[in-house]
């Protein structure tokens, strides 16, 4: 099984991701990102086989050392359709979501002799334990197992060796900055990557993971549309993750599902990740249709809280700030907001008119007060746009610096973006935004159910 253990060498690890970058390189010669006309007009000038090669060679390599360099294909293939020609578009898509949740597996006898080191007796826990795994990420697998009590479980343990190949993964970050570059280019600043890295590496922590389920979970308890599986904390090590078992449906099966219940679905998505990361003021940047399963009663479960974090009020207020300056199209005051802050720099070619085009290019889905139905080329230039505004018009904005507070933020606002555009969910999404945009209260059924169970809520504590 030599072909299936994971390198946890540094030098063996950087050569891996050395002889990718490289590839990856050379394919790009006579290839180019030409981002045309508005952002949902975004398209790519690739050569189908090198897409096709590029798509390939990511998922055998990145998803084979899984760790943190599988995160880098993760993050890939969120990044739908328009950015391949038409004919390869599914092909390029099916391979690189296989990085979601389905990697390439580790013996079953292997990830029990790990949980076993943690846990002692695997037989005094569990009644039974499904040998084949309900997912495999990039830093574990998740099986279905039963305790004792009857009570079903999801318990997800740590690949061997997982920990030392993170870390030596965020030795070799030099890799990382061209990889990165490759898909996101503004990703290659020392101190958006010294962020990035420190996520990730808080990833290992499945006894802060297993903390922060459980405070979420207790958040959710009782809620008429969102469910959160608890951790169970007395079986909760660092190497073991114990929680609850959410039987649903996988998200990518709500595609099937007729129009009215995938826009019941993308407005739960939208409330949990993006009204839930403002509300809060903490998030789940992870917000990849993986993570997604939706309940035969239409109730919607998160799971996976490793990329949990907090954003202090103050750099949400920015954020909200500028969006309502955007919003009505107040250039200047987008300007002075990210000048004060250091994002604009001063003598900076960008202008009060490049700040309102480019915040309208990468988040007027929250601003345009009409519905819109989230397309996977949408969703998927926005992202573009976001990380590598090439656009003649937005070229100048290239120059803006993001703070690294608002790396996850922005992450977890986007990738909510294209999980809507996966299942082409439909909305006036800036309805849903004003609650947390101008603090008004929801418009809509689902919004005014779930004020009222949060008022019962407020009521029954005091």
């Amino acid at each position: 099984m030599a072909d299936r253990q994971i390198p946890t060498g540094r030098l063996a690890r950087g050569a891996k991701l050395g002889r990718l970058a490289a590839g990856q390189a050379a394919r790009g010669v006579g290839t180019r990102l030409a981002m045309v006309g508005r952002t949902e007009q975004a398209r790519q000038v690739m050569a189908a086989r090198s897409t096709l090669q590029a798509a390939q060679q990511i998922v055998t390599v990145l998803g084979g050392m899984k760790g943190a360099a599988m995160k880098l294909g993760q993050m890939a293939s969120v990044l739908d359709l328009d950015l391949i020609p038409e004919d390869y578009r599914e092909m390029f898509r099916t391979k690189l979501a296989a990085l979601l949740d389905s990697a390439p597996e580790v013996p079953f006898t292997d990830m029990m002799a790990v949980a076993q080191r943690d846990l002692g007796d695997l037989g005094r826990i569990f009644a039974d334990i499904d040998p084949e795994p309900v997912a495999a990420a990039s830093i574990g697998q998740v099986y279905r197992a039963q305790l004792h009590d009857g009570r079903l479980v999801a318990v997800k343990v740590k690949y061997p060796g997982v920990d030392r190949a993170v870390h030596a993964d965020m030795r070799n970050m030099q890799f990382f900055s061209g990889l990165w570059k490759a898909f996101l280019p503004s990703a290659g600043d020392t101190k958006v990557l010294d962020e990035i890295a420190q996520h990730i590496v808080a990833e290992l922590d499945y006894r802060q993971e297993a903390r922060n389920q459980h405070r979420v979970a207790g958040r959710y308890r009782g809620h008429p549309y969102i469910t959160v599986p608890d951790s169970i904390g007395e079986f909760c090590t660092d190497n073991v993750l114990v929680t609850e078992f959410f039987e649903g449906r996988p998200f990518q099966d709500i595609r099937e599902l007729p129009a009215r219940l995938r826009d019941h679905v993308g407005e739960l998505v939208y409330r949990f990740y993006v009204t839930g990361m403002y509300a809060d003021g903490e998030y789940c940047a992870d917000p990849h249709p993986g993570n997604v399963l939706v309940a035969r009663d239409g109730r919607v479960g998160f799971v996976d809280f490793g990329l949990y974090t907090t954003i202090e009020r103050e750099h949400l207020e920015l954020e909200r700030q500028v969006m309502c300056a955007a919003e009505l199209f107040r250039g200047d005051e987008v300007y002075r907001l990210w000048a004060q802050r250091g994002i604009v720099e001063p003598g900076s070619v960008v202008t009060p008119h490049d700040c309102l085009e480019y915040v309208w290019s990468v988040a007027g889905w929250h601003l345009l007060d009409e519905k819109i139905t989230v397309t996977p080329e949408l969703a998927t230039s926005a992202v573009v746009l976001a990380a590598d505004p090439r656009a003649a018009e937005h070229r100048s904005v290239r120059n803006l610096l993001l703070p690294p507070e608002h790396v996850f933020s922005r992450r977890a606002d986007l990738f909510t973006l294209t999980a809507l555009g996966r299942i082409e969910a439909t909305h006036n999404w800036h309805r849903l935004a004003r609650e947390w945009l101008h603090h008004e209260a929801p418009t809509t059924d689902i919004g005014r159910v779930i004020e009222a169970w949060r008022r019962a809520e407020i009521r029954a504590r005091q």
